[in-house]
C-alpha cells in the first residue's frame, strides 16, 4: 500500500517536469519558427523583456535593503541568462534546437563534473566528449557557428548554476530569479531595440513574443518549482537529463526537424552521461 501511494505521489511532479521540459522547447520553438519576421535578438528580447514583467508582477521582488555586493551578484546571474539565451536562441537559427540543447548540456554536466572526485567519473567525461564530438561541424552537415553558439550558451548555463546557488541564498524564494530575469532583459533588450526597432510593437510580434515568454520562463519556472517540492533531488536530476530528447521531439513535431542517426547517437550519449554522473554523485551522498 505504501509504495503504491508513493508511486501515486511521484507520478503528478514527474508529469510536471516533464510539461515544464515540454513548455521551455515548444517556446523555442514557436521563436524559430518567427525568424523569417523577427531576428533570434528580437525574440529573446522579447522573451527576456516579457518573462521578467510577468515574473515581476507575480512575484513582487523587493529590491532594497541589500548590500551592493549582492545586487553585483545579481547583475552577474542576470548576465549569465541574457547571454546564455541570446546564443542559444542564435544557434537554433543554425542547427536544429535538440542538437543545439545537447551542446548546451555539456555546461551543467561540466559543472557537475568539475565538484567531483572520483576517478570512474572520467567515464560520464569520455562519453560527453564523444557525444560532443559527433556533433562536431567536421565532415558534417552542422553550422559551425550554430555549434560554438551553443557551446557557449552551455558555458554560460553553467556560470548560472553556480551564480544561482549563491544568490539563492540572499534572495528569498523566487525573488532572485525575477531580479536576475529583469537585470538580464536590461542587457539583452537594448541590442533586440537596435536590431529589429519598431518591428518589436507589430501586435502579432507582440503577442507571439509573449506566448514564447511565457513557455519558455514563466510556466517552466513554476512547474520545475512544484515539481522539486515533491521529487528527491536524484530523481530530478536523472529526469533533467533527458531534456535533449525533448527538445528534439519537439523540434520534429513543431518544426518537422529530422536528425540523422549520428546526431542521435550523440544526444543518447550526452543524456546517458548526465545521467550517470547524477546517479554516482547522489549515491555518495
Amino acid at each position: 500500500m505504501t509504495q503504491l501511494t508513493t508511486q501515486q505521489n511521484w507520478r503528478s511532479p514527474i508529469l510536471l517536469l516533464f510539461l515544464s521540459m515540454a513548455s521551455i522547447h515548444s517556446g523555442a520553438a514557436i521563436a524559430k519558427g518567427l525568424f523569417d519576421q523577427v531576428s533570434p535578438f528580437g525574440m529573446v528580447s522579447l522573451r527576456l523583456g516579457l518573462g521578467a514583467l510577468v515574473l515581476l508582477l507575480l512575484v513582487r521582488p523587493r529590491w532594497r535593503h541589500h548590500s551592493w555586493q549582492d545586487y553585483r551578484l545579481l547583475a552577474l546571474l542576470g548576465l549569465s541568462m541574457g547571454i546564455m539565451n541570446a546564443c542559444l536562441y542564435h544557434a537554433i537559427a543554425y542547427i536544429p534546437i535538440g542538437v543545439a540543447v545537447t551542446l548546451e548540456f555539456v555546461g551543467p554536466l561540466g559543472v557537475a563534473l568539475f565538484y567531483s572526485r572520483r576517478g570512474a567519473d572520467w567515464v560520464w567525461v569520455a562519453m560527453a566528449a564523444a557525444g560532443v564530438a559527433l556533433l562536431a561541424p567536421i565532415g558534417g552537415s552542422l553550422h559551425p557557428l550554430g555549434v560554438i553558439l551553443a557551446l557557449i550558451a552551455g558555458s554560460c548555463w553553467a556560470a548560472y548554476i553556480t551564480l544561482s546557488a549563491q544568490v539563492g541564498k540572499v534572495f528569498p524564494g523566487s525573488e532572485g530569479v525575477a531580479m536576475a530575469m529583469t537585470a538580464g532583459a536590461i542587457a539583452i533588450v537594448p541590442f533586440g531595440i537596435a536590431a529589429e526597432g519598431t518591428n518589436l510593437l507589430n501586435p502579432y510580434i507582440l503577442m507571439m513574443g509573449l506566448l514564447v515568454a511565457i513557455l519558455s520562463s514563466a510556466l517552466p519556472y513554476s512547474l520545475e518549482m512544484a515539481a522539486l517540492r515533491q521529487l528527491p533531488v536524484k530523481v530530478f536530476g536523472v529526469l533533467m537529463s533527458v531534456e535533449p530528447g525533448v527538445a528534439s521531439c519537439i523540434g520534429l513535431i513543431v518544426l518537422g526537424e529530422q536528425l540523422s542517426l549520428r546526431m542521435v547517437i550523440a544526444i543518447v550519449l550526452v543524456s546517458s552521461a548526465s545521467i550517470g554522473s547524477t546517479l554516482k554523485s547522489r549515491a555518495e551522498l
